[in-house]
C-alpha cells in the first residue's frame, strides 16, 4: 500500500503552471497490479502536469523495456516501449470518467494517483502478438520472400452440374452427388 503512494500527486499545493515529475517503473511497480501480461520492466516515466483554474493536463512520456512471455515459445524476452499519452482532468460536481483520457474530479480533490494510468498506457502499448525478436525476424523474412506467397484457388463446383438440367438445386450451393441421385427419384 505504501508503494502505490509514491505515485500520488498533491493537487492542492500546486500553482497554476507546469510541473514535472519523474518515476522509475521497475518490477516492484508491476507487482502492484494483479496481472500476468507484463512480467516486469525497466521504464522511466516523465509526467508534465499543466495546471489551470479549470483543467489539469497530464502529458505522459514513458520509455524503456518490459519483460514479456513469447506467445510462440513461452520464453521470456525484453520488449522496448515508448509511449506518449495525454490525460485531462477537469473539475466538476462529481467524480466521473467522461472519456478514455478525460476524467472529472471534484474541486476538493487533494491527490490524484497516476499509477493505474501509467500501467494502462504501458499495457496498451504491448503488442497483441508477443513474439521474441528471433521470431519477429523469421516472420519478416517470410513476408519479404516473394516465393512464400501462395495462390489460393476456390471452386464451388463444376460447370457440368449446371448442364445436367437440374435447375432445382438449392440456392445454398452445389448438391452432393448422392443427394442428386435421390432427387431423380421424384
Amino acid at each position: 500500500m505504501k508503494e502505490i503512494k509514491k505515485y500520488d500527486i498533491n493537487l492542492v499545493k500546486l500553482g497554476n503552471k507546469s510541473h514535472s515529475y519523474e518515476f522509475e517503473l521497475d518490477n516492484r511497480f508491476f507487482e502492484l497490479f494483479e496481472q500476468e501480461l507484463i512480467l516486469g520492466g525497466n521504464l522511466k516515466a516523465e509526467v508534465v502536469l499543466h495546471k489551470s483554474e479549470l483543467l489539469l493536463q497530464f502529458d505522459f512520456h514513458i520509455k524503456g523495456t518490459v519483460r514479456l512471455t513469447c506467445d510462440r515459445s513461452l520464453e521470456e524476452f525484453e520488449h522496448p516501449l515508448e509511449v506518449e499519452q495525454t490525460l485531462l482532468l477537469r473539475y466538476g460536481p462529481e467524480d466521473l470518467e467522461l472519456d478514455v483520457n478525460v476524467l472529472q474530479v471534484t474541486p476538493d480533490t487533494q491527490y490524484i494517483n497516476i499509477a493505474q494510468h501509467l500501467y494502462d498506457y504501458i499495457g496498451l502499448a504491448v503488442p497483441m502478438k508477443k513474439l521474441a525478436p528471433r521470431f519477429l525476424e523469421e516472420d519478416q523474412e517470410r513476408e519479404d520472400d516473394p516465393e512464400a506467397e501462395g495462390l489460393l484457388i476456390y471452386s464451388t463446383g463444376s460447370d457440368e452440374d449446371d448442364e445436367d438440367g437440374n435447375d432445382d438445386d438449392d440456392e445454398d450451393g452445389p448438391v452432393d452427388p448422392r443427394f442428386a441421385a435421390l432427387k431423380k427419384l421424384k
